[in-house]
């Protein structure tokens, strides 16, 4: 990560992520938005939807039948037996069977409906989300770590994905059953309905109380946890930094910490999420014993019949455990949408711009020096700049590169490059050096455009980059860095990564010229040596010589090595050097050096200082100039 880009970096927590919302700042903005990714579900949501509520009316009206049992069966039975009686118990007993088995139907149709929905939904979303990240610049991920935007499926999709699934239907369901139950209580008694308001009122002040206490604690929780998972990610990729220095001590006080934190989220988030429920059934069985009382009383009096009041009671039952449920999933409803308004602010990133309107295209040299554009690779290459008139313009690549006056600086107010000017004629290996943070890799990140200069201009084959398509660009490059990936697969993969479509020939010929064919075939399945954990079982001198091979089968025009050698012994360097000579034979390279027999043969080398070139020339001619890189090649200054 760039030095210079760490002051832009937004407010942090203690391991560096970005404080994640306490709640989300639109809530319906969110909403809809992933009712968007819905959208071609529409019909099944409606299935769902009619599902929904064909279980909760089947559960309502069936307990509506108790009535119609007690007063118009059992105590006409009790009182005197009646065989015509009998059988109309009977069939409403079956009627009532049918209804709740409509609904038991309805509840397993909309559940597992609501799977295929809520996977396919996050399917889209993370399709999405992969895609801008890919397409983000660099300077995104300069300044956000990686633990940060792991969390983003690890933790935020995960919780959409729990409350898509249950928490949605969950939430509309207690919600008609909770209208349709107090429909049925205003036409069973107005009088009790009016007392259960009272006391649902004193319910709902509970819920508000304890409920917004469990949801601030709950995103508060779901925050931490984000901070927890970077942690651990950090320590895992830095095991070899923190036990080089000795720090295990530090990293797990460090670690407590933030383990503490989430430990008093998540026990307060779950102690005020767990005495709410007891809290609400104790209200509700108040509720009941209040509504019983007075229900008898009024079935006394003649105002109300025994299976009214005993239907009503049930109502009551029913009444109070929706309300219960509504408020926790509202608290996982919330925590969920405030993830997602990360996912989605994500997803709204500026894509990394490319306004380039010129293309790399492959071409066949003619013998009259004029070239044609091919369809199949040739190994020539050229610009193609297509005119207003449709015509095209064709320059050939040939990796003349020009600096002018190049100022640049990762912060508006802090510059690190100051009209730096240079120029590489085609084939010539120009090296850069200095001390850290004089602007060397500055240099090659301006090359390809992993930033862009605000003040000055660079050109390749005489044309401004800027015209140029980022993706055709970098095609005109490739790089070999400090900092060696490689990816999950095998060693012949690793290295076709530099061209995919290279032959296993053309893999093993790279591979020699990189000197990295003998290790290969000491390994256990030679080239078909599957790699993982960014090639751990290698040495760092092994990865960097398949790195080196993997910028060998690309066949570029310009060859970038950042501190390509550092990681290799001297012995391995001198095995290896006649290599590098011919992967740079007829390329322009631009090397990063700290080893002097690694810049000596450049046919020009910049110093570099303070983001400015104070000395240029090729080795002898900076000897005899007895400054900066004499001192350095002396032993004076480490090049680095």
């Amino acid at each position: 990560m760039s030095k210079a880009a760490n002051a832009t970096k937004p407010a942090r927590g203690p391991i560096g992520g970005p404080r994640a919302p306490r709640k989300p700042s639109n809530l319906w903005a969110t909403v809809l938005r992933i009712a968007q990714y819905m959208r071609d579900d529409k019909w099944i949501l409606f299935v769902v939807f009619v599902s929904i509520i064909v279980s909760s009316l089947a559960n309502v009206i069936g307990i509506s039948f108790l009535q119609v049992i007690i007063d118009d069966y059992l105590e006409p039975l009790i009182n005197q037996p009646n065989s015509e009686l009998m059988g109309g118990f009977v069939s409403v007993i079956f009627l009532i069977g049918w209804i709740y088995l409509i609904g038991a139907i309805s509840t397993y149709v909309f559940n597992r409906l609501m799977v295929g929905v809520s996977t396919r939904t996050l399917y889209k979303i993370r399709i999405d989300l992969f895609q801008k990240m890919e397409a983000l610049p660099i300077k995104y991920y300069d300044t956000h770590t990686h633990g940060d935007l792991m969390s983003l499926y690890t933790n935020d999709i995960d919780t959409m994905r729990q409350v898509l699934s249950n928490s949605v239907t969950s939430f509309i369901t207690s919600f008609i059953t909770v209208i349709s139950v107090f429909i049925m209580m205003l036409v069973f008694s107005w009088q009790l309905t009016i007392l259960v308001l009272v006391m649902l009122v004193v319910m709902l002040l509970v819920v508000k109380k304890v409920g917004g206490k469990s949801a601030n604690y709950f995103i508060k929780q779901q925050q931490e946890l984000g901070q927890v998972n970077g942690y651990i990610e950090e320590m895992i990729e830095g095991q070899k930094v923190v036990k080089v220095f000795s720090r295990q001590k530090r990293v797990l006080q460090d670690f407590e910490e933030l383990n503490e934190q989430l430990r008093v989220s998540a026990t307060w988030a779950n102690t005020f999420a767990n005495i709410l429920m007891p809290i609400m059934i104790n209200l509700s069985y108040v509720l009941y014993a209040i509504t019983a009382m007075v229900g008898g009383v009024l079935t006394i009096m003649g105002a109300l019949s025994l299976g009214t009041v005993i239907a009503f009671l049930q109502y009551t039952r029913t009444f109070s455990m929706p309300i219960t449920q509504i408020s926790q999933q509202l608290n996982a409803v919330l925590t969920a949408l405030a993830g997602a308004e990360r996912v989605f602010k994500v997803i709204d990133e500026k894509p990394e711009l490319d306004e380039g309107y010129i293309t790399m295209v492959p071409v066949v040299m003619n013998g009259d020096g004029t070239v044609n554009e091919s369809n199949e690779r040739t190994g020539h290459f050229a610009w193609k700049e297509v005119q207003d008139n449709g015509s095209a313009v064709l320059t050939i690549v040939r990796g003349n590169v020009v600096f002018e006056d190049v100022t640049f600086g990762y912060e508006k107010d802090k510059t690190v490059l100051n009209n730096v000017s240079l120029y590489a004629k085609p084939g010539q290996k120009i090296a850069f050096v200095g001390s850290t943070g004089a602007g060397k890799t500055t240099i090659t990140n301006l090359i390809n455009r992993f930033y862009d200069v605000p003040s000055g201009n660079i050109s390749i084959d005489g044309i401004e980059i800027n015209k140029i398509k980022k993706s055709d660009l970098r095609q005109a490059l490739s790089m070999v860095l400090q900092d060696t990936h490689l990816f999950t697969g095998t060693v012949k993969e690793n290295i076709r990564y530099g061209r995919l479509n290279a032959t296993d020939e053309e893999v093993v010929a790279a591979a020699k010229l990189a000197n990295a064919d003998t290790f290969i075939r000491h390994l256990d399945h030679g080239y078909d040596t599957v790699l993982k954990s960014d090639g751990g079982n290698l040495s760092q001198g092994q990865r960097q010589l398949l790195a080196i091979a993997r910028a060998a089968i690309a066949e570029t025009p310009i060859l970038i090595l950042d501190e390509a050698t550092s990681s290799i012994d001297t012995r391995t360097e001198a095995l290896i050097q006649k290599g590098m000579d011919r992967l740079m034979e007829g390329k322009t390279s631009f090397i990063i050096a700290h080893r002097l027999s690694t810049v000596r043969s450049a046919n020009a080398i910049m110093v570099l200082e303070h983001g400015e070139i104070i000395e240029r020339g090729d080795h002898d001619q900076l000897i005899e100039q007895r400054g900066k890189y004499y001192q350095l090649s002396a032993g004076m200054f480490e090049l680095s």
